[in-house]
């Protein structure tokens, strides 16, 4: 991703998620895009240590808390912190994504909550993407096309399940249903429903 997006736009993810971010969101996304992100099995006894360092950080001032959450939630693996999340609950008697809602603000705790929400369930956090990019007034048409077509061959099957599943109406038909209005009519909507591939 990152040589397709030099390419594309002769310079680096990072310089300009730097030259369009600022403070500790900016760290955030700069971590993600570096591509250092853990591979491989959760470990439990390290998982145990990371809970509790998580846990114990809730206790510091807000900036500290923010540094050790980047630092475990940017680069451990997902089944690592999977694990890390169940341990976080027995070391603090709290669910990891309250914290954040609750301690943290702005731009930093909305990524915060999409890392815990992706590792935890991502099909069901790009579900709930595309429920918010088409619901009600206007359509978030750059959340919407990059989803749709992002996923399309990963994982977009499983993103139709969870859909359903949350919402009681197949994506083929909220797509169908909520561009009526005319947000995305004619062959941007036929898009849609092809990448989405049918009902379920």
């Amino acid at each position: 991703m990152n040589a397709a997006y030099r390419a594309g736009y002769k310079k680096s993810m990072e310089d300009a998620i730097q030259s369009d971010t600022s403070g500790r969101f900016s760290q955030i996304l700069t971590s993600l895009v570096q591509g250092a992100r853990e591979q491989g099995p959760a470990d439990f006894d390290r998982a145990l240590v990371d809970a509790q360092e998580l846990a114990d950080a809730c206790n510091e001032d807000s900036d500290e808390m923010e540094i050790k959450f980047m630092s475990i939630l940017c680069t451990r693996s997902f089944p690592h912190l999977r694990r890390v999340f169940q341990e976080f609950v027995r070391c603090s008697n709290k669910d990891i994504e309250q914290i954040i809602k609750k301690e943290m603000s702005g731009d930093v705790k909305q990524a915060m909550y999409g890392i815990v929400r992706s590792v935890k369930n991502q099909s069901n956090y790009f579900a709930e993407r595309l429920y918010k990019a088409m619901k009600g007034m206007g359509t978030d048409d750059r959340a919407l096309i990059r989803i749709m077509v992002s996923r399309s061959e990963i994982d977009l099957f499983n993103i139709r399940k969870e859909f359903k599943e949350t919402h009681d109406c197949s994506l083929h038909e909220f797509i169908q249903v909520e561009t009526m209005v005319g947000d995305t009519s004619g062959d941007y909507r036929k898009t849609l429903l092809m990448l989405c591939g049918g009902q379920d």
